[in-house]
C-alpha cells in the first residue's frame, strides 16, 4: 500500500519517514521562543523614552520604551513598582534594567523591568521642570497662597533628621535669638521612602488640635542640609509639595544650601537659604525686642509728660484770665454791709408806724361805737344768708394771706440771716457794731450765730461759752 502514490492531491498534511521537522502547536512554539529569548536576554539595560505609562488596579505598571526607530513594551510588577524612587511620566528618558520575555497571548516580546532610573542629569532636570510646570499650573506656587509668618511663635515644629547637624544648628540658633518651644518630627531626608514620611510629618503637625496634650505649632520648618539633586529629590516629590501647600500652618522651607532649590521651596510660605537662616527668620532677637519695648515705653512716657505739662500750662494761662476771688466777692460783701445797716432802721420805722396805727384804731374802740357797730353787723348778718362754701372760701383766702404775711415776717426777722452763716456783732452792753473801728474800740465782743453766741476779743478769740443774752427790750422775736 505504501508503494502506491498519494491520491489526495497534496491536500492532507503527511509526515514522511525520517522527517526531522514534525509540526508543533502554537503554544509549543511560543514557549520555545519564550525560553530562547529569556535565556539569551536574561539581563539587559535599555535606554529610551517612556510612552503610554499607566498603573493598573492590580498595582502593576505598563509602559513602552521608544527611540526614533523602534518601540519595546515593558512591565513593572507591583513589588518593584512600589520601590520606585520617582514617579515615571511620559516623555522622560530612562534606563530600564531587567530581562526580556515574550507574552504568548499577544505574540510579542517585552521587557520585565526590575529597576528604572533616569537617564542622566538632563533627564532628571527635565522631569523636575515638567513637574514644576504642572504644579504651578494648579496654583500651588501662587503668591496669594502665601501666608504671613507669626511675629513671635510660641511653638515651632521641625521636620528633619534627628541625627544630623541641621537640628542642632536650628536649636542653637533659636536659643541664641529667642528661646522657643520646639517639637521635632524625626524623618529620613533622603533615600527610598523618605518622601512619604516627610509628607506624613507635615500633615501630622497640621492635624494637631489646639488645646490638646501636644501643643499645636505656630510655625513649621522643613529642613535638610545640602547635597546633590539626587539627595534632595525627596523634597521634589509631588506628595511632599502638596502636603506643604495644603498645610494650614505657615511653613519655612530650608532645604539644602543657598544655591539649592526644590519644589518644596516654591510651595512653602517662605524659603530660607539655609536651616540656620530659617531659625533667624522664625523668631526675632529677644534682646533687640526688649530694647525696642523699653524705647517705646520711654517714648510713651515722654509723650504723656509732654501732654501733662502742656495741659498744666494751658490751665495756668486760663487761671490768669479769671478775676481774683476778693474782686468777685467785694460787691456782695459791700451790699451785705449796707443791708445790715439799713435793716435795724427799717424795723424801727415799721414798728413806729404800727404803734401809730394801733393808737389811731384804739381811739375808735369806744363801747358805744362798738355797740352800734355790733348792732349794724347783726342786722347785716340777719339780712345776709350765709353759705358754707362762701365762708370756707373766705377762710381759705384769709389763711393764705396770713401765711404769706407770716413768711414775710419770718424773712424780715433780724435773727434769720444768722441761719445762713452771717454773724451779728455786739459789744458786751448789747449794742450792735457795724464797723471795724467800733469793734476795735469796744475790745470785748459778743458774736451771735444761728445756734447761739460766743464771747470774743479783738486781739483773739476766747473760749466759746454760753452766757445769758441781754439785748434791747424792744428787739422783735420770731414766735
Amino acid at each position: 500500500m505504501d508503494d502506491f502514490p498519494s491520491t489526495d492531491g497534496g491536500l492532507l498534511a503527511t509526515e514522511a519517514a525520517g522527517d526531522n521537522a514534525p509540526a508543533q502547536t502554537v503554544s509549543e512554539l511560543s514557549m520555545r521562543l519564550k525560553r530562547t529569548v529569556e535565556d539569551a536576554f536574561g539581563f539587559v539595560r535599555v535606554r529610551g523614552e517612556i510612552s503610554g505609562w499607566k498603573r493598573a488596579a492590580s498595582g502593576h505598571c505598563y509602559l513602552a520604551l521608544k527611540d526614533d526607530k523602534a518601540v519595546i513594551d515593558g512591565v513593572i510588577w507591583k513589588g518593584q513598582a512600589s520601590a520606585l524612587r520617582f514617579r515615571p511620566e511620559d516623555g522622560i528618558e530612562v534606563v530600564a534594567t531587567g530581562k526580556l520575555t515574550t507574552y504568548p497571548g499577544r505574540s510579542r516580546y517585552q521587557i520585565v523591568i526590575d529597576r528604572l532610573e533616569l537617564a542622566g542629569q538632563g533627564a532628571l532636570m527635565a522631569l523636575l521642570d515638567k513637574r514644576r510646570q504642572a504644579l504651578a499650573a494648579e496654583g500651588l506656587f501662587a503668591a496669594e497662597r502665601k501666608r504671613r509668618l507669626p511675629f513671635l511663635p510660641r511653638t515651632i515644629g521641625v521636620v528633619t533628621s534627628p541625627t544630623g547637624a541641621v537640628i542642632r544648628d536650628i536649636l542653637h540658633r533659636l536659643a541664641d535669638r529667642c528661646p522657643s518651644h520646639v517639637i521635632v518630627w524625626p524623618v529620613p531626608v533622603q533615600g527610598e521612602g523618605a518622601a512619604p514620611q516627610i509628607a506624613a510629618a507635615i500633615r501630622g503637625f497640621d492635624a494637631i488640635q489646639p488645646g490638646g496634650p501636644v501643643a499645636r505649632p505656630d510655625l513649621v520648618i522643613v529642613a535638610r542640609g545640602g547635597g546633590s539633586i539626587e539627595d534632595l529629590w525627596a523634597f521634589n516629590e509631588e506628595e511632599v509639595v502638596r502636603a506643604v501647600a495644603d498645610c494650614s500652618i505657615p511653613i519655612i522651607s530650608a532645604v539644602g544650601h543657598e544655591t539649592d532649590t526644590t519644589l518644596c521651596d516654591f510651595a512653602a510660605d517662605v524659603r530660607a537659604p539655609t536651616p540656620t537662616a530659617a531659625a533667624e527668620i522664625a523668631v526675632p532677637v529677644l534682646a533687640e525686642l526688649l530694647a525696642q519695648l523699653r524705647e517705646t515705653g520711654l517714648r510713651a512716657q515722654r509723650c504723656a509728660n509732654r501732654a501733662r505739662d502742656r495741659a498744666a500750662e494751658l490751665l495756668a494761662n486760663s487761671l490768669r484770665r479769671f478775676p481774683e476771688p476778693e474782686a468777685l466777692l467785694a460787691p456782695q460783701r459791700q451790699r451785705l454791709d449796707d443791708l445790715a445797716e439799713r435793716l435795724p432802721r427799717g424795723l424801727r420805722s415799721r414798728l413806729s408806724h404800727a404803734r401809730a396805727d394801733l393808737g389811731e384804731a384804739a381811739g375808735a374802740l369806744r363801747p358805744s361805737l362798738l355797740s352800734a357797730s355790733l348792732r349794724r353787723g347783726r342786722e347785716r348778718l340777719a339780712a345776709i344768708r350765709l353759705e358754707k362754701a362762701l365762708v370756707e372760701r373766705r377762710i381759705a383766702e384769709g389763711r393764705r394771706a396770713l401765711d404769706s404775711l407770716w413768711r414775710i415776717a419770718a424773712q424780715a426777722h433780724p435773727e434769720k440771716p444768722l441761719e445762713k452763716g452771717y454773724v451779728r456783732v455786739e459789744d458786751r452792753e448789747g449794742h450792735t457794731l457795724i464797723s471795724a473801728a467800733a469793734a476795735k474800740k469796744a475790745g470785748r465782743l459778743r458774736l451771735h450765730f444761728g445756734d447761739g453766741s460766743v464771747d470774743a476779743s479783738v486781739d483773739g478769740v476766747e473760749r466759746a461759752r454760753r452766757a445769758p443774752y441781754v439785748g434791747k427790750a424792744d428787739q422783735p422775736k420770731l414766735l
